[in-house]
């Protein structure tokens, strides 16, 4: 394994949003998890595991209920989530995901972005071979030769596990995230997660400095205002 937690931590570069943002992109996420599966959280893992999530962003419980209740009411919207890659200065590179209804939209706004920032757009995989594409879960409260025994026994293959003093960080397959923390809550059903999500990380990173570095902020600013964008990863070292 060997790998230290922390070093993994400072790489994973996702940028922020206004809250705004934040609570249009949890509502569709949440919309679109209900309509897949069902607004019944005891049925529906992917439903709970947003729910959660937007309730520890501080997402108001208004936006979360007006989300399901449009699944209940019966209004027919559709949001896909998109991958785009693109080349930026310096050897930078991002991953943007995009949530959208509007699949033209996004690739128009994106277009955008590159042009006016001087940048290229990456064809499927030119970039994303790059980055390791997992899910990592973190929490505090069980032993680590307790939860490596309880996912064998369950035949789940994990990238690595480590503890850093009594935090346990869990990296798997992307598909496999509602699976290893249903093992874990079977262990203690009150575990709490400090983090559960799906990430690029870079497997290497690069340092921009003066004009390769203001180009980047400019990307990244310019990225965080277009509604669709939903995550950004970089192989930029902050």
């Amino acid at each position: 394994m060997g790998r230290a937690y922390e070093v993994r931590k400072a790489s994973i570069q996702k940028t922020g949003a206004v809250r705004g943002k934040i609570y249009a992109m949890y509502a569709k996420e949440i919309y679109q998890a209900a309509k897949n599966g069902g607004t019944d959280i005891a049925c529906n893992a992917s439903l709970k595991r947003l729910i959660d999530r937007a309730k520890k962003e501080q997402v108001p419980s208004d936006i979360i209920k007006r989300a399901i209740d449009k699944v209940n009411s019966g209004v027919d919207e559709n949001y896909v989530q998109t991958t785009y890659e693109m080349f930026g200065p310096g050897g930078s590179t991002f991953v943007v995901e995009c949530l959208t209804d509007n699949l033209n939209r996004s690739v128009s706004y994106l277009r955008a972005v590159v042009n006016k920032c001087h940048i290229k757009m990456g064809a499927i995989g030119s970039v994303t071979f790059n980055y390791d594409h997992l899910c990592i879960i973190s929490f505090k409260g069980i032993d680590e030769e307790t939860v490596m025994n309880s996912l064998i026994e369950n035949d789940i293959d994990i990238d690595d596990i480590e503890t850093e003093e009594d935090n346990i960080v869990i990296y798997g397959k992307p598909q496999d995230l509602n699976a290893i923390k249903e093992v874990i809550t079977s262990i203690k059903q009150d575990i709490e997660f400090d983090m559960d999500e799906i990430s690029y990380i870079a497997k290497e990173k690069v340092s921009l400095i003066k004009e390769d570095k203001e180009i980047f902020d400019r990307v990244i600013n310019m990225l965080d205002e277009v509604e669709d964008v939903q995550n950004v990863y970089h192989n930029v070292e902050i």
